[in-house]
């Protein structure tokens, strides 16, 4: 046996590798389910942190922090980004990749807020619209590595 034969590890496909479009297959449907798992961890920080911000403001006699609209769409941003942070890092994702999709929840905001600020828009719209944005943010930031969102954790 040459030494080059010693050294060399026969690779073996991955049984769902077996063909590219199977293969292609099993990496959307993962691609998928991993966009679903970040939206309902988002969701589920928004309902659990959401709780103690507003306790915790109304604690400390201060719940009118969160009637500025600009003020309550960042908590907002900032209960469902630590929600989805959360989750990211069970699923071993890196410091990276979460600040990315963190900073897509912020952004889904605050290019509303200049209308917001000049009158053109009102504080609903800038709530609804910044969670409509949300989705198409975190494709997007999904959509620059999908081998980061595709592949097993």
């Amino acid at each position: 046996m040459t030494e080059q034969q010693w050294n060399t590890v026969p690779s073996r496909p991955a049984p769902e590798a077996a063909t590219p479009p199977a293969r292609r297959r099993v990496l959307n449907r993962r691609f998928a389910l991993h966009y679903a798992e970040m939206v309902a961890s988002m969701f589920a920080g928004m309902l659990v942190f959401g709780g103690l911000w507003s306790s915790g403001l109304a604690l400390f006699g201060r719940p009118e922090v969160l009637a500025r609209d600009d003020v309550g769409s960042l908590v907002m941003a900032t209960t469902m980004s630590a929600g989805m942070a959360v989750w990211m890092r069970y699923r071993r994702h890196g410091w990276g990749p979460i600040a990315e999709m963190c900073a897509a929840m912020y952004a889904s905001f605050a290019i509303l807020f200049p209308p917001l600020w000049a009158g053109l828009m009102d504080g609903g719209t800038v709530m609804m619209l910044g969670h409509v944005l949300m989705f198409p943010a975190m494709l997007a930031v999904m959509l620059r590595r999908p081998e980061e969102y595709s592949h097993r954790h």
